[in-house]
């Protein structure tokens, strides 16, 4: 399961910003420009790009912890890529630092957290939950 996932292994994920991921639209401000939420989506999108395709069917990785600092605002209409960089791997455990540029600026970084799961065993654990509430 783990013998692939190595130290440097590099993902990349990106988007066009348009008004579905925008601050307006997720009501995290009042201005149409790429999102925070969206910019968190885009970067554990880019770090699970680069791991999941090495992982044995039946097991996945899930986001534990993100560390962001969003440092310029992207208007609509422009291209924004994520790239992950993989630099620990401590068991199921996965640490990444990743970085977000648009086409003119550094956007954002931060450092993203995800645990390997085996998905049948996760999903029954969450289908018992919602049948508990």
């Amino acid at each position: 399961m783990l013998r692939e996932i190595k130290v440097g292994i590099e993902g990349k994920a990106s988007t066009v910003v348009n008004k579905g991921n925008t601050a307006m639209a997720y009501g995290s401000g009042a201005v149409n420009v790429f999102a925070t939420p969206a910019m968190v989506a885009l970067m554990e999108k880019a770090a699970l790009s680069s791991v999941d395709p090495l992982l044995d069917a039946g097991y996945t990785t899930v986001g534990t912890k993100i560390e962001v600092k969003h440092m310029a605002a992207t208007p609509m209409g422009m291209n924004v890529t994520a790239t992950s960089r993989l630099v620990e791997v401590n068991g199921k455990r996965l640490l990444f630092n990743i970085e977000v540029k648009d086409e003119v600026d550094l956007v954002g970084t931060g450092v993203h957290e995800r645990f390997i799961v085996e998905l049948a065993g996760f999903i029954k654990r969450v289908e018992g939950k919602a049948a508990s509430k």
